[in-house]
């Protein structure tokens, strides 16, 4: 094969791969941008844990929480007064906890998408390592050891 024809069939199959990297990317934002129950509860996750990493959420919590110590006396500790921060805290808590979850799985998600689509870019790079996160905790430790020795070996071939 000549370079000229080499070089156009390199063109040919990277217009062919940018064309279908686009219509992916179409495809995965008009899922974004639908209306189902999942994206709903996604979107209210995203606001709910962005309001409650900030500062000031944090200086709301910990205000409630003093004015709760402070009426301690007023109410002369008595049950009901421990019964309401005891059950308010338990029930941000639990909510909590399934807001931060579905941030994470969302957050690991696209970051795994995005190291696939560089393993798959990069021409040095081992496809196999393509969704090693869908196989079990030994097979991944076993890929994780031999990348180890892959680049200890090539570090030692560069001294």
């Amino acid at each position: 094969m000549s370079a000229v024809a080499a070089r156009s069939s390199m063109t040919t199959a990277g217009d062919q791969a940018v064309q279908s990297a686009n219509h992916m990317a179409t495809k995965a934002a008009d899922k974004a941008t639908g209306s189902s129950v999942s994206t709903g509860f996604s979107k209210f996750s995203n606001r709910v844990a962005h309001a409650t990493g900030k500062p000031i959420t944090f200086a709301l919590a910990f205000l409630i929480i003093l004015v709760w110590a402070v009426t301690g006396p007023v109410f002369h500790y008595s049950d009901t007064w421990q019964l309401i921060i005891n059950t308010g805290t338990t029930i941000v808590t639990f909510l909590m906890v399934f807001l931060i979850q579905n941030t994470q799985n969302r957050d690991g998600a696209a970051l795994q998408a995005k190291l696939d689509e560089l393993i798959r870019a990069t021409q040095d790079a081992r496809d196999a390592y393509m969704g090693i996160e869908k196989l079990d905790e030994t097979e991944v430790e076993k890929m994780r050891v031999e990348c180890g020795k892959t680049a200890l070996a090539e570090g030692n071939a560069a001294r």
